[in-house]
């Protein structure tokens, strides 16, 4: 075919115009959390014999993997305050998955100063709502055009502090708790959301809600930001009761990932993902819509179902509440059709306060001016570029009775190497460090710091620099110690691990747990 000049410049200008109705369409995004998943909980990094996740391969074939996501806590609240505001726990003081809890709202932590004596260190006034005064995504895509709705676990506060409170157009089931109300099988206990049929899955439910919710926006044509914040896998642990049944024979005694409970939990988390994304697929949103999947922390290795642990976090070392990689490598997937490559995977560090900036940042949408973000821009990972050289940083200014864990803690990771800061643990009162080579020891076994002293203050810098930033509380040497207070304490009272089955009423598994370290047959 012969072209004439004034063809071509019609050809060009007619391209032009129909790339300009292209992109004026406002990308949807739809962020999907899962709770308490870890990273060794799915097949797509090779680490589960048991576990079956075909949806999330599906959802990562179409973009991007990240092999080396972390969250700024290894416990919920903190992440997911987080990933909504931008902000790490450290300067918001939301450590600790308290939101739940009756009582007067803490919005910013202080330390105690009448800690009692047979502390080490002074303990922390935990903050228990994420303040409604922090820009976060919702309020600022809300402003930009979008309709905004939260679907699942909230955890970050009762009313005033409810998704509402902060800017989502919708939220269902509207709850404040840890996990779901009583069961994930119905009968519920939501006192103003009602099972629609006996035996109802509470994820087969968000995701018939989420059918409805994307069929209106469909309808309306109007651009939407998705929050499906899964409340699988925490507990409490229980299941479908065929799913249940059906890995029982799949159960390998000699692996450590083996509740047939946990396995199905899984299963139904992966489903409805796929539910999602089949229902964005029917209503052609699929490519005009940016997907993050995510998890709040890792692996529950702690509390008891099926005579054994939930799961495991294996090559990885320890889990939910602490510092250890197992309680805050996770996985994480991105997505957008046209912009982020097709079965791709990154070695880039990336952590929970970098999702707000990246959304804003692929939108087009300028953050406030007076507005501070802790995290950065991962665009340039998404695009299949190498990152500038950065620190990423965990927090956990609190002592748990978990096993194989420590009081106290922060972290940062420089590519690598990981610094772990055990807070003023040191016999002379100073910090205690530990560094390890991730790469050499995915584990976290052999602890390097005699043999890279230079390492060691090059990360203490970083970490100094980044609790002084963020005008972080934590906890300092007690006035009041007295080591021989600690002798004349009761001992806990003691279970045995039928005992411990009934009495684990907690749904974080940390209150009773505590009693139950203390049983030496535990």
């Amino acid at each position: 075919m012969n072209f004439r000049p004034q063809n071509l410049l019609f050809h060009s200008f007619s391209f032009l115009w129909m790339l300009g109705t292209a992109f004026s369409a406002k990308p949807n995004v739809v962020f999907i959390m899962a709770d308490d998943l870890g990273w060794a909980d799915t097949t797509l990094y090779g680490h589960t014999a048991l576990y079956e996740t075909p949806n999330l391969e599906r959802l990562a074939k179409r973009g991007m993997l990240f092999e080396r996501a972390y969250t700024s806590s290894p416990l919920c609240s903190p992440t997911r305050s987080a990933v909504l505001t931008g902000l790490h726990p450290a300067r918001t003081g939301l450590t600790a998955p308290t939101c739940h809890l009756v009582g007067e709202p803490i919005l910013r932590p202080s330390l105690k100063i009448n800690t009692p004596a047979h502390h080490k260190l002074l303990t922390l006034t935990k903050v228990n709502r994420l303040d409604t005064e922090y820009p976060n995504m919702a309020k600022t895509l809300k402003q930009a055009g979008y309709h905004t709705a939260h679907f699942g676990k909230w955890h970050l506060g009762r009313s005033p502090f409810t998704a509402l409170d902060h800017g989502f157009d919708v939220d269902i089931p509207n709850w404040y708790g840890p996990g779901p109300a009583g069961s994930y099988v119905a009968p519920w206990k939501f006192p103003d959301f009602k099972e629609a049929y006996p035996g109802e899955h509470i994820e087969d439910r968000m995701a018939d809600e989420i059918d409805t919710y994307l069929e209106k926006r469909a309808a309306d044509q109007k651009p939407f930001y998705l929050n499906y914040w899964q409340f699988s896998v925490h507990g409490p642990f229980n299941a479908k009761a065929d799913y249940i049944e059906s890995y029982k024979d799949k159960i390998d005694p000699d692996d450590a990932q083996n509740s047939p409970t946990y396995a199905a939990m899984v299963k139904s988390l992966d489903d409805n993902v796929g539910r999602v994304l089949d229902q964005l697929d029917e209503l052609k949103l699929s490519k005009n819509t940016l997907i993050f999947f995510y998890s709040d922390n890792g692996g529950n290795m702690y509390s008891q179902v099926d005579g054994t642990t939930p799961t495991s976090n294996r090559p990885l070392r320890g889990g939910k509440g602490n510092n250890w990689d197992g309680g805050v490598r996770v996985p994480c997937i991105a997505v957008w059709p046209g912009h982020i490559e097709e079965e791709s995977k990154s070695k880039e560090l990336v952590t929970s306060t970098d999702f707000y900036p990246t959304i804003l940042d692929l939108l087009g949408i300028q953050k406030n001016e007076e507005q501070t973000f802790d995290g950065l821009s991962i665009r340039p990972a998404l695009e299949g570029k190498p990152m500038d050289k950065r620190y990423i940083f965990t927090y956990f200014p609190h002592a748990t009775k978990v096993p194989d864990t420590f009081p106290n803690s922060a972290a940062v990771y420089d590519d690598e190497w990981k610094l772990i800061r055990l807070l003023h643990n040191a016999p002379n009162g100073d910090h205690e460090h530990w560094l390890f080579h991730l790469k050499k020891d995915i584990g976290e076994r052999n602890e390097v710091s005699k043999k890279y002293p230079k390492k060691v203050a090059e990360l203490g810098r970083e970490l100094d620099q980044f609790l002084a930033k963020t005008g972080a509380i934590y906890p300092t040497p007690n006035p009041n110690y007295n080591p021989d207070h600690a002798s004349t304490l009761k001992p806990k009272k003691t279970y045995s691990a039928a005992q411990f089955k009934k009495v684990d009423k907690n749904q974080d598994g940390f209150i009773t747990l505590k009693e139950y370290i203390g049983n030496p047959k535990g």
